[in-house]
């Protein structure tokens, strides 16, 4: 199967559309899995569980990416598409006409390169065949403690063993599920109640060159979907609605009334967005463990070995090659499009308080 869309074939389409015709495709598919799961006697476990989230173009990629390149953290990756939730029997079904992992530079063209085994962001697939009510064309609604499901928590943990069973060596004890998914953001007050024994991580990074790259990517992917209807079609059924005309904007306190006027093509609407959703992940700092995306750049193996006691990860004289991923912050672009002087003032207090 395809890992990015510009590699799908006609057959890597026809899937696509089939897997994606309707949620209960991919339940359907998800109850032959786990039949198939128990039968296999392969074990995973879906214990301390890590979820990589913040608004996009935080760092989050890279951070998946640096993480999930520990034996003992599993993610998805490109080959789990069409049918993510399903990835014991698809995995059986690919495997006999899976492609090399060539690596590319994603549609970003943000010099990030993926291939087929490159960790991604499906596990969004998962949230809304379990509550499709919080999806809307005006924006996605935030979920609450209240909106606990106990069959989509005993799913999500069958799938996290899945997950471990399926990409942790067999020699690996202990393996734990990690995720890169922005959207749970908007689920900060869920995820501790699903899942308590959970870490939740969340990157803040600098609000003026964060909103800046978030514009950059609006447009980047509003020229894309004008153009190309399956890139469209694509992003949308793997819930990737961040940018574009797909872009809903999460529904954080207060936010509909402050982008009132405000266009999502200027950079004023991406410091409003900034601001409101990390005042909601301030108001929740003692669930989180927040790190410095600029810090863990610049100083990447001190931030590295306190990212790996908060997670409980023994450390193993690792830090420094999962710190080698992250490249340094200084040089990078410092000019940004006209913008209002106390949207970034009252930014950059917000980002201080994280920081200092």
């Amino acid at each position: 199967m395809a890992g990015q869309v510009s590699d799908y074939s006609g057959l890597d389409r026809f899937l696509h559309k089939l897997a994606f015709s309707g949620t209960f495709v991919q339940k359907v598919v998800g109850d032959l899995d786990d039949s198939m799961f128990a039968k296999s006697g392969a074990r995973g476990g879906s214990a301390r569980p890590i979820f990589v989230t913040s608004l996009p173009r935080a760092g989050t990629t890279i951070l998946l990416t640096a993480l999930a390149s520990l034996p003992e953290l599993a993610s998805h990756t490109y080959r789990d598409m069409p049918f993510v939730m399903a990835p014991i029997l698809w995995s059986k079904l690919s495997g006999k006409f899976q492609k090399g992992s060539d690596m590319k530079e994603r549609a970003h063209g943000d010099g990030i390169e993926v291939g087929y085994d490159s960790p991604e962001a499906f596990e969004e697939i998962l949230w809304r065949a379990f509550w499709p009510g919080k999806f809307s064309e005006t924006g996605i609604d935030l979920w609450s403690a209240g909106d606990r499901n106990a069959e989509a928590e005993e799913f999500f943990r069958k799938h996290f063993a899945k997950i471990v069973a399926l990409r942790c060596p067999a020699d690996v004890s202990g393996g734990r599920y990690i995720s890169k998914n922005n959207a749970n953001i908007a689920r900060l007050d869920l995820i501790p109640e699903m899942f308590p024994d959970a870490s939740i991580v969340v990157p803040v990074r600098s609000p003026m060159g964060h909103a800046a790259s978030l514009l950059r990517q609006h447009l980047n992917f509003l020229e894309q979907h004008k153009t190309d209807a399956f890139t469209k079609r694509y992003m949308h059924d793997i819930g990737h609605l961040e940018f574009g005309d797909l872009h809903r904007a999460i529904q954080f306190p207060g936010l509909a009334e402050r982008l009132a006027g405000y266009s999502a093509e200027t950079l004023d609407y991406w410091l409003v967005y900034w601001i409101a959703a990390f005042e909601y992940v301030k108001a929740r700092r003692d669930r989180l463990i927040v790190v410095s995306h600029d810090e863990v750049c610049n100083r990447g193996v001190e931030t590295t070995e306190r990212l790996f006691r908060e997670l409980g990860i023994d450390a193993q004289n690792r830090q420094a090659d999962v710190a080698a991923f992250f490249k340094p912050e200084a040089g990078r672009e410092r000019e940004y499009p006209a913008h209002a002087a106390g949207l970034r003032a009252e930014a950059e207090a917000l980002y201080n308080s994280f920081v200092s």
